[in-house]
């Protein structure tokens, strides 16, 4: 005792010990499923989904993170995928179709709000109202004019691929 009350923490005893792993684990090669895809656009949001299944429907919170437009390259898809920070749970994952309009979301300049048919956030598809809230406008509509080119792109896509159709169908 009277050796502590003359301690400074400069003169304090820590133990140098270190301990090894008793086994090593082989590093493991962990795919995302995005491999296949080009990155078209990828921006912090926040993510909700409308809850209409409660006695009371409203808005509920999704998750915040990362949201992705990626282009398949050999089939000309685009998704939108959408993970939460930390978890990196899914929180979001559809296709974009030329059908699907970006909304305003009511009293927000930097929300959208819109409906996909199928998201597969929860494994299996079901039809989802969703909205995006971006930190700032100028992010709101980078989101919106990726979106709508997206929606272009596979338009044109379309098109294509029944004049391709028509052809094969002529000779």
């Amino acid at each position: 005792l009277d050796r502590m009350v003359n301690c400074t923490p400069d003169t304090l005893f820590e133990p140098d010990t270190q301990f090894e792993p008793s086994d090593s684990l082989p590093d493991q090669e962990i795919k995302t499923l995005e491999e296949d895809e080009e990155e078209l656009l990828k921006m912090r949001a926040k993510l909700f989904r409308f809850a209409s299944e409660n006695d009371l429907p409203e808005w509920k919170e999704r998750g915040t993170g990362d949201v992705k437009l990626l282009r398949h390259r050999e089939k000309g898809t685009i998704r939108l995928l959408m993970r939460r920070d930390k978890t990196l749970k899914i929180c979001a994952n559809h296709y974009i179709t030329p059908l699907m309009e970006l909304k305003p979301n009511a009293g927000s300049d930097r929300a959208w709000v819109w409906n996909t048919y199928a998201d597969f956030a929860d494994e299996s598809p079901k039809p989802e109202l969703l909205a995006i809230r971006f930190l700032n406008v100028e992010n709101a509509q980078e989101f919106k004019a990726k979106f709508e080119e997206c929606k272009r792109e596979l338009r044109e896509l379309k098109k294509q691929e029944k004049i391709s159709a028509r052809s094969c169908n002529t000779v």
